[in-house]
């Protein structure tokens, strides 16, 4: 029995760490002697076919895939950043301060925007949009909302329709629900009248956007806010019941980015990898995650900028409030 015990207490610590992560997969090259370590908060059936692609034209190579939450990579990454060669997120302002803070190699890349870089240190290779979601069937009688005011109006008009059914990030959670959040609080104060209705009709909060299309399909819910666009444009191909609306009175579009760790133990592999994903841009693959709109420049343009001003709701005083804020106005329950 003492045996026993102590098999079962050695096994503790492999069942903590196993389930850490959403997925994790190995991609085996054909005669690989090297594996690189890749942690993204992209869902391996998005990145598969890239993983694949990189293995073919380097066969001795292998990747194992880690698959987490936005903001559990961020602490992954600061607490052993010896254990990963690549990290790729779509929580552009904590990629930032990745880079920022140290934990970035510098690399030289060529042909892609300086918009679309930072510092030769952290490369943005998807563009995507955040996107209100509805489900179509809750809607047959009711105009399909446009704008944040339409949605506003519509869930104000039809309490019963839409009490607990309405869903959103929780962004005390969600590293990239939290930058979706700041950056439409910081474009109009439309943001906190529609969290204060989402709140009035008890929402729900989600971890990522795919418990959130998981349960608009369902029924579950009939609206879904800031989901990744990317993601709902998957699901539709085979759900009929989706309808994706890409906010017409401002749009908040984020880019996906890759970085190099500082302390990768494959770095030459690792950038070889990073070059890859960005040269797919400029091929004719047919590939599940959306490129990079390099049609975009600095002027007007509608992606979240890749610059400084985007960790300034990293800053924990600027982040205690902001939370305040938002937990007052989404929870309003006794």
């Amino acid at each position: 029995m003492r045996n026993l015990i102590v098999l079962i207490l050695s096994l503790i610590p492999i069942l903590t760490h196993a389930q850490e992560w959403e997925d994790r997969q190995v991609f085996e090259g054909s005669a690989s002697s090297v594996t690189l370590r890749v942690i993204s908060s992209t869902d391996t059936s998005f990145f598969a076919p890239i993983l694949q692609s990189f293995i073919t034209r380097n066969p001795t190579l292998s990747v194992e895939y880690f698959v987490t939450s936005t903001a559990d990579l961020n602490r992954h990454v600061r607490r052993k950043p010896d254990e990963f060669d690549v990290v790729i997120s779509s929580a552009m302002d904590l990629q930032l301060k990745l880079a920022n803070d140290g934990y970035a190699r510098e690399i030289s890349v060529s042909n892609i925007p300086d918009w679309a870089q930072w510092r030769s240190s952290l490369f943005a290779f998807t563009t995507e949009p955040a996107a209100i979601v509805i489900n179509s069937n809750a809607f047959k009688d009711i105009a399909t909302p446009q704008t944040r005011q339409d949605l506003i109006r519509a869930l104000r008009d039809r309490p019963e329709v839409f009490h607990n059914r309405v869903g959103t990030y929780d962004v005390r959670q969600s590293g990239l629900g939290y930058l979706f959040a700041t950056q439409d609080a910081r474009a109009s104060e439309t943001y906190w009248r529609l969290t204060e209705v989402m709140g009035s009709l008890d929402a729900r909060l989600y971890c990522c956007s795919s418990a959130m299309i998981d349960d608009l399909i369902s029924g579950e819910i009939a609206v879904a806010y800031n989901v990744l666009g990317s993601y709902a444009e998957a699901r539709q191909k085979d759900e009929g019941n989706l309808t994706i609306i890409l906010p017409s009175d401002f749009p908040t579009t984020m880019m996906r980015t890759a970085l190099v760790s500082a302390q990768s133990k494959n770095a030459s592999a690792a950038e070889n990898f990073i070059k890859h994903l960005l040269a797919l841009q400029t091929t004719g693959a047919e590939l599940p995650l959306p490129r990079l709109d390099v049609s975009n420049d600095t002027t007007g343009r509608s992606n979240i900028a890749l610059e400084p001003a985007l960790m300034t709701y990293l800053d924990e005083l600027k982040r205690r409030n902001f939370l305040k804020e938002w937990e007052s106005a989404i929870i309003q329950g006794p």
